[in-house]
């Protein structure tokens, strides 16, 4: 699994680390079941403190994209591909938007406005 940060966004570390897993999730680089490299391996890859790692490894258990088990590491829920198919939908709409004029903004506005 390949991950990098963005050093020029402004987010929290922690918050970056959730969202390039959760890219690599949706991206099919990883599936459900599979187990992610530990958190120390996780963070000398990324260069940022374990404990960062580790905060945004727990906001994706907390969202229930992945398990953390004692003994097996942390893997990949079957709920996460739910929210990769999700994705894959989003984005076709944002395409098909595109090629009607829409930007993604009134994407966004469009989503808003259904009750």
């Amino acid at each position: 699994m390949l991950l990098r940060l963005n050093t020029a966004d402004n987010r929290p570390l922690h918050e970056q680390v959730a969202g390039a897993i959760r890219r690599a999730i949706t991206e099919g680089e990883c599936v459900p079941g599979d187990r992610l490299p530990p958190a120390r391996d996780l963070s000398q890859a990324l260069g940022v403190n374990v404990n960062t790692v580790l905060r945004g490894l727990r906001a994706l258990r907390d969202e229930g994209v992945l398990e953390f088990r004692r003994g097996r590491g942390v893997t990949v829920t079957h709920e996460a591909a739910g929210r990769a198919e999700l994705v894959d939908r989003l984005r076709d709409v944002v395409a098909d938007a595109a090629r009607l004029g829409y930007g993604k903004s009134d994407v966004i506005d469009m989503i808003r406005g259904i009750p």
